[in-house]
């Protein structure tokens, strides 16, 4: 099998792209654009006799075997550089004390050093009791990734599950991308088999849809995060990254699919209906409302990625203080819609509007 790292590669590269990955989405507006994740088209019926107290309403839930106080994971992000130490300490700390999951970034990088491996490792030192979810590539699969390097990456963070992204978007525009997705759903099949962990697949911003879905079901993956578009957008990233490369094609495509994809609220709904699977609901989540929408569509957890890794990069007392405002608007919305637990709350009503009424309509 090929190696994991050219054997040439610096790792100051690849602690420079690291960076630039936080430095870009905090730095530059790479949110979509003329999308949105059309949560904003799903209304819960408001119960004005819910018939129980605020104080008595109970935020948690059993995922993968694993009981969590809230429905809440950290979404992958980051790791492979110095200011990405800081960052998922700092998220390591939210997810011990909170309960919440918690996501690396992609792990390729950890694999080529012990300096770049201690970046992700961080987090498990900090939460030694919490969720980890490691984390790889699609593309690295098909590039030959082994079963063994899958197990060395779920070691470096001593994490409950493995999850594989998709990102054959990024891949596509981002000038050192690798778009090679030939023979990855067999890989993904023979990681499921084989790997000692959960196997959990997602998308990075652009959703999953059902025939995808069906196919991860086929091969027995333990849950899919549908990830949909409608917050930031990777296509936007990496076009700016070839910008500043004066990469003109790939800076083109940026432009071109910046809003590609499927919005996560229209993700979820097809998903849901078409596999079994636990669902995680991410891309462009920013509360606590939002959250509990997610449930009440059928995911099973919802992860945010953006709102932490801004707040994290600020201070340790903004991270905790936004995990405190997301908690207090899901367990308000679960008081408004008389949902005392998340079991109530996933079986709430709400109503489907405007696009994703119709969007939903012509999919079925």
């Amino acid at each position: 099998m090929p190696d994991t790292f050219d054997a040439s590669s610096d790792i100051e590269v690849i602690k420079q792209r690291k960076k630039e990955g936080i430095d870009i989405p905090l730095q530059k507006n790479v949110q979509a654009k003329t999308t949105s994740t059309y949560l904003e088209y799903v209304r819960l019926v408001h119960n004005a006799l819910p018939e129980l107290d605020y104080d008595d309403i109970d935020t948690s839930m059993t995922f993968l075997g694993k009981r969590f106080s809230a429905p809440i994971i950290i979404d992958s992000m980051t790791g492979g550089t110095d200011e990405a130490t800081i960052i998922n300490g700092r998220l390591g700390e939210l997810a011990e004390k909170y309960g919440f999951g918690m996501g690396l970034g992609s792990q390729r990088a950890g694999l080529k050093s012990e300096e770049l491996a201690a970046t992700y490792s961080i987090a498990r030192k900090n939460a030694p009791n919490a969720f980890l979810i490691a984390n790889i590539g699609g593309a690295q699969l098909s590039k030959g990734f082994t079963v063994d390097e899958a197990k060395k990456i779920v070691k470096m963070i001593g994490a409950n599950a493995l999850v594989v992204h998709l990102n054959p978007l990024q891949e596509l525009v981002q000038p050192e991308g690798e778009p090679r997705y030939k023979g990855v759903l067999a890989q993904i099949s023979e990681l499921a088999k084989t790997i000692d962990v959960p196997l959990i697949v997602k998308e990075v911003g652009a959703g999953i849809s059902k025939e995808v879905a069906i196919k991860l079901e086929m091969a027995n993956v333990s849950a899919i995060n549908i990830a949909g578009a409608g917050g930031t957008t990777w296509a936007g990233v990496e076009k700016l990254r070839a910008e500043s490369l004066k990469d003109d094609l790939k800076k083109h495509l940026g432009e071109m699919f910046w809003d590609w994809g499927i919005p996560t609220a229209a993700s979820l709904i097809e998903v849901r209906r078409a596999v079994k699977l636990p669902l995680i609901a991410s891309g462009g989540l920013r509360n606590g409302l939002e959250v509990a929408k997610c449930i009440a569509l059928g995911a099973s957890m919802a992860a945010m990625a953006y709102p932490f890794l801004q707040t994290a990069a600020r201070s340790r007392e903004s991270l905790f203080a936004f995990a405190d405002t997301i908690l207090a608007e899901l367990k308000s919305t679960m008081f408004l819609v008389g949902a005392k637990n998340i079991a109530a709350l996933a079986s709430s009503r709400y109503i489907l509007t405007g696009m994703l009424a119709h969007e939903v309509s012509s999919r079925t």
